[in-house]
């Protein structure tokens, strides 16, 4: 298969989880193309016979830079099978009001956007102080606080469940057909 992994990031943490799944794709021989959204606007997505896109929420909405990404591109990302990593820290969590937001959130960006993914998997993400300003860390602070979560200052505290995001990758792909003809096929006439 050839996939395009194409993301955005605030801290970092979402970087670090389509790096993981290009690395775990490209080690299941399947050729794939990773790139931030930024760098994505003449992409031709027809050339790929899947996409992943993936994007963190912030203060309740996904990155602007996804957004418009995935706004200009909605028709073609139609037409592919797609798979929606959407990072945030109530994944990490049961509490049933987190979950609610977290639906409400995709199904806004789902409007916003006109595209509707063909599966979408909540990803934990991570506390990044290393990557937080000083009004930033107190704020993530105070939420981990509410939230009843130890968090050291300073030290960046990871939830992403690895193998569970390894596990949906390996799905995912398992379930996709190759939508172009490799080169060097010869055709029956």
């Amino acid at each position: 298969m050839y996939l395009v992994i194409a993301y955005a990031t605030t801290d970092g943490q979402t970087r670090k989880i389509a790096r993981f799944a290009a690395d775990r794709l490209v080690s299941s021989g399947h050729a794939v193309e990773l790139l931030n959204v930024e760098d994505a606007a003449d992409l031709d997505l027809a050339r790929f016979d899947g996409a992943i896109l993936a994007g963190s929420l912030h203060v309740g909405g996904y990155q602007t830079s996804l957004v418009r990404y995935v706004r200009d591109n909605h028709a073609a990302l139609a037409g592919l099978p797609t798979l929606f990593l959407a990072v945030s820290l109530s994944a990490a969590g049961n509490d049933a009001e987190d979950w609610a937001g977290l639906r409400k959130c995709l199904a806004e960006f789902e409007t916003e956007t006109g595209w509707t993914p063909g599966r979408v998997e909540h990803v934990a993400g991570a506390f990044r102080f290393s990557e937080y300003d000083f009004f930033r860390a107190w704020a993530m602070r105070r939420i981990a606080d509410q939230k009843g979560e130890k968090v050291e200052p300073g030290k960046d505290k990871e939830y992403t469940d690895w193998a569970a995001l390894g596990q949906t990758l390996d799905n995912w792909v398992a379930g996709l057909t190759p939508r172009r003809v490799t080169a060097g096929a010869a055709s029956a006439s």
